[in-house]
């Protein structure tokens, strides 16, 4: 018979664990009712050696924060292959696979939280958008997108953080549901852009020349034609 001797971690490597353990208890709960006492319990360590690592809770929600921004990026990122629409729809599925696993630090961090408000914090989730953004337009073959387009994925990626938050208030629409309407938005704020500006114009059509009329945009033009029909 063995005795089993628990490995010492490296510092990086425990810095890491305790990342990922606060990463996960924020995710289950909102920041503020989380304790480093919880954290260090569940890393197996004492409090003082949390301390060691990292000088206070805010540090370290800010440390498990960089890790989640990093994730929530990459949720973007989807091949340039195939129409728009079914991109954008695997991406959506993406971003509410994030939300739906980390709902209340997601929450916490977009409605207030003990690092909400601080320039690291704000910065992180500013690079979260602009990633967001830089994705969107790279999908629509833009490099240097006009001021109407700039309006429009902006406050697309606006209106997809609102809508998660609103879901996570009691869940009443299917998350389905909203994922595809969340699609229908994009089109719809790109189309209503295009009747105002003749540069929106000519990428709306440039967009819906490579949708399949069961896709994501071809439904939403249906349902729109048939209630003014």
């Amino acid at each position: 018979m063995t005795t089993g001797v628990r490995r010492r971690m490296g510092v990086e490597e425990r810095r890491q664990q305790l990342i990922g353990v606060a990463l996960d208890l924020f995710s289950r709960r909102s920041p503020e009712e989380v304790s480093i006492d919880e954290i260090a319990s569940a890393a197996g360590i004492s409090r003082p050696l949390v301390y060691h690592y990292f000088p206070g809770k805010l540090s370290l929600y800010e440390a498990a924060l960089q890790r989640a921004a990093d994730d929530l990026a990459a949720r973007f990122v989807e091949p340039a292959e195939g129409p728009l629409g079914a991109r954008l729809l695997r991406v959506m599925g993406r971003y509410f696979d994030f939300v739906d696993e980390h709902g209340p630090g997601f929450s916490a961090l977009m409605r207030g939280g003990p690092a909400v408000g601080s320039s690291r914090t704000n910065a992180l989730v500013d690079s979260v958008r602009q990633a967001a953004y830089d994705q969107i337009l790279s999908h629509l073959g833009v490099t240097d997108p006009p001021a109407r387009l700039e309006l429009v994925v902006r406050s697309w990626i606006s209106l997809a953080e609102s809508t998660a938050l609103i879901w996570l208030d009691g869940r009443r629409i299917p998350r389905a549901e909203l994922e595809v309407q969340l699609v229908h938005d994009f089109a719809a704020l790109t189309a209503v852009s295009a009747a105002h500006d003749e540069e929106m114009g000519a990428l709306l059509r440039r967009l819906v020349a490579d949708e399949p009329a069961d896709g994501p945009f071809g439904d939403v033009a249906d349902r729109l034609t048939s209630l003014v029909s």
